[in-house]
């Protein structure tokens, strides 16, 4: 790394240590996948100071608010919040995908108009993608969108919609074109979430938390300019935010892996279980995969330096989930048979029973294992597509 990126390091470093402190230093660990509920008060009040110092959004052009920091810079910023164990981010979602997406198609107006608030945190988005019937097979979208006048009338569901209840306004595809089917007639809208019309319904979880979340539109409004992208090129723009999605904030998730590896392997030592050869094969192998993890980050942010990664991103996501989930496993191997019993009542978990339960679904949200592979099939390898009715 050059010298201006180890002194932008230095800088992430020096400002995070001198700030989680006080009334911030109990939130160090807090939130993440299966545990969002954590002081989400006190994390979304971080996140505004941390706005109030320039550090959120750093990667996005100066014009837009950002520090247009450079591809390496995101990397180390990333690298240095998950090393000071700093709180899960609670605006995610519009600072790493809705944000992006509106830089590169969005409008003038329309980046005047949202992109200040997604950097000062002053307003929460969510990602209405998937229906019962349009999860990974995302083009079977059902919910229609009409225009009447100077409006948009959103009617459907949507579900599995991460943190809804905190948020602001929602990033909707919906299909347009009456009559139409699979890619074609889809559009991207945004849409408020505080309006008749919107109902959220929280879904608990295994993990006996809600962080996901059922969406019903029953004729909810948007102005006519809430559109990103013409009516119909909804699902090239939708297809761009999910390639932002794979961005840079997965080194970060890495290393939030290695942490939680070198506690089961910390656990096993302790309780004896790293004396079964099996187990020391197992945590040898999930170390192994770690660096996998690593190497398919640091190579899909080649395609994060062209402008978004391509279908090679699918090779990162299939890998890294299918890795935690079998690293939630091996935490209940390592727990033995104490790991059958709740740490309190009437539903308490310990962070290695909310592992292995929550990382149950790594292989399914963001695109499931099986929708990974037909891309990788089909678009990577150029294999034949899959037979669809």
């Amino acid at each position: 790394m050059s010298s201006s990126v180890e002194e932008f390091r230095t800088e992430v470093r020096a400002w995070l240590r001198a700030n989680l402190t006080g009334e911030f230093a109990a939130l160090r660990g807090r939130g993440g996948p299966g545990r969002e509920h954590e002081a989400y008060p006190e994390r979304l009040t971080w996140e505004r100071h941390m706005a109030a110092a320039g550090w959120t959004c750093i990667g996005w052009p100066k014009e837009y608010g950002g520090r247009g920091a450079s591809l390496e810079q995101q990397v180390a910023f990333h690298e240095e919040y998950a090393l000071a164990d700093a709180p899960a981010r609670v605006n995610h979602i519009g600072e790493q995908l809705l944000g992006p997406t509106l830089i590169a198609f969005g409008t003038p107006e329309q980046r005047e108009c949202f992109l200040p608030s997604i950097v000062a945190v002053e307003e929460l988005w969510c990602q209405g993608y998937s229906e019962p019937d349009a999860g990974s097979d995302l083009a079977n979208v059902r919910t229609r969108a009409e225009l009447e006048g100077e409006e948009w009338v959103v009617t459907g569901q949507k579900i599995w919609t991460s943190l809804a209840h905190e948020s602001d306004w929602c990033f909707v595809v919906a299909r347009t074109a009456p009559g139409s089917t699979r890619h074609q007639g889809l559009s991207y809208l945004l849409v408020p979430l505080d309006q008749p019309g919107v109902e959220i319904r929280p879904i608990t979880q295994l993990t006996g938390t809600s962080e996901f979340n059922e969406v019903f539109f029953d004729g909810a409004r948007t102005h006519a300019s809430n559109i990103v992208g013409a009516p119909g090129e909804g699902w090239k723009v939708a297809m761009a935010t999910l390639g932002f999605e794979r961005g840079v904030s997965t080194l970060g998730q890495q290393v939030g892996f290695r942490r939680e590896l070198e506690a089961v392997i910390e656990l096993a030592k302790r309780n004896g279980a790293a004396a079964d050869p099996l187990i020391r094969d197992r945590m040898a192998q999930a170390w192994i995969g770690l660096e996998i993890i690593r190497c398919n980050a640091l190579r899909m942010l080649e395609g994060v330096a062209a402008g978004a990664p391509g279908p090679e991103a699918s090779i990162g996501k299939i890998f890294w989930a299918t890795w935690h989930r079998e690293l939630g496993e091996l935490a209940m191997d390592v727990c033995g048979a104490a790991g059958m019993l709740a740490a309190g009542e009437p539903y308490e978990l310990d962070d290695w029973q909310r592992l292995f339960l929550f990382s149950r679904s790594d292989t399914i949200y963001a695109g499931s294992n099986e929708i990974q592979r037909n891309i990788i099939a089909e678009r990577v390898l150029g294999l034949p597509k899959e037979v669809r009715p």
